[in-house]
């Protein structure tokens, strides 16, 4: 049982997030966009969205029959969405609510498609042309059914401007936490991640599964190494420093990244800066030369080029967005 009061925010003027709820929906993901979306934030002294479950349902029996979603509210509810989560499930053969889908694209709300999701969003039109991504189990038969949605099967989630889809259940997750980092900057996504316990250095790009899930022996752990990184973002780091800390040759740390957090420790390292430069932005520093300096990233230039790669906005953009007196 679920009482729509104690699923959405009590700030009224909150960006609305809402999550269809269809019959044999994944629990998973449904706490997935609970625990980011749903929330309150006390850490944060804030709400950050106005959240609700939705279903065309009064009673909806979720995946394999575990357990029956009641009190929550109709379909209705998906027309008043600024964000809509829109149903993710096993039997992907049968279509889900692809007209409230489709007048959601139509008057401007973003979409976000967890797991299965993508063949929701499919069903609907509004993913032909557009890049997308969907669980690798599933990937041929995606291929086959939409040849005209770009499929990228071998990431974490893929951020299309107003559609996002994430691959298994636990990037919903990742993509949970992007869309954060997006709406609210980094240090709220950061502080977020904190509360879930969960890895804030899991960009989209990253495969989908790699070849060793957890390290083998735990000398191998890249967990010092990393903690020793970050706290040193400033000082003109290379990959044979990080692999002289961690006492094995770069060729090994190549290696150990890519099995570990599937990325290269150069990504890794750009990908920490960037976060730490936007970081120093939303704290109030204004002075791009000085952001790019503590981070690590050099020049001005520089920081330019990955803020508008990584965002999509300049830094100037992003202090107007993210930073104090935009608070």
């Amino acid at each position: 049982m679920a009482k729509e009061s104690s699923q959405r925010s009590r700030d009224a003027g909150a960006h609305r997030v809402v999550v269809i709820v269809d019959q044999n929906s994944n629990p998973f993901e449904l706490g997935c966009a609970t625990e980011v979306f749903g929330l309150r934030r006390p850490e944060i002294g804030r709400d950050l969205y106005d959240f609700r479950l939705c279903s065309p349902e009064p009673a909806t029996l979720m995946r394999d029959g575990f357990f029956t979603l009641t009190g929550v509210a109709g379909l209705e509810a998906a027309e008043e969405a600024d964000t809509l989560i829109v149903p993710n499930r096993p039997d992907v053969e049968v279509p889900r609510r692809p007209a409230a889908i489709r007048r959601a694209h139509a008057r401007g709300a973003r979409l976000v498609g967890f797991c299965s999701g993508a063949f929701t969003l499919a069903e609907a039109g509004v993913l032909d042309g557009r890049r997308a991504t969907a669980h690798w189990q599933w990937a041929d038969a995606f291929r086959a059914r939409f040849p005209a949605v770009r499929l990228e099967s071998d990431v974490l989630f893929v951020d299309d401007g107003d559609i996002l889809t994430a691959a298994g259940s636990a990037a919903a997750l990742d993509l949970g936490l992007h869309v954060v980092r997006r709406d609210h900057g980094a240090e709220v996504g950061n502080a977020v991640s904190r509360r879930l316990v969960f890895a804030a250095n899991r960009d989209g790009g990253q495969r989908q599964f790699v070849e060793h899930p957890m390290p083998d022996p735990p000398d191998e752990s890249l967990a010092p190494v990393l903690a020793w990184a970050q706290a040193r973002l400033a000082s003109p780091l290379t990959v044979a420093d990080l692999a002289a800390r961690a006492a094995v040759s770069p060729a090994t740390l190549h290696r150990r990244f890519r099995a570990q957090l599937g990325t290269t420790p150069l990504a890794w390292l750009t990908k920490e800066r960037l976060a730490l430069a936007c970081r120093l932005i939303e704290r109030g520093e204004s002075r791009v030369e000085v952001v790019a300096r503590r981070s690590g990233l050099g020049t001005a230039a520089h920081l330019r080029t990955l803020m508008r790669r990584e965002t999509g906005i300049t830094p100037s953009a992003y202090r107007q967005r993210f930073g104090p007196e935009a608070r």
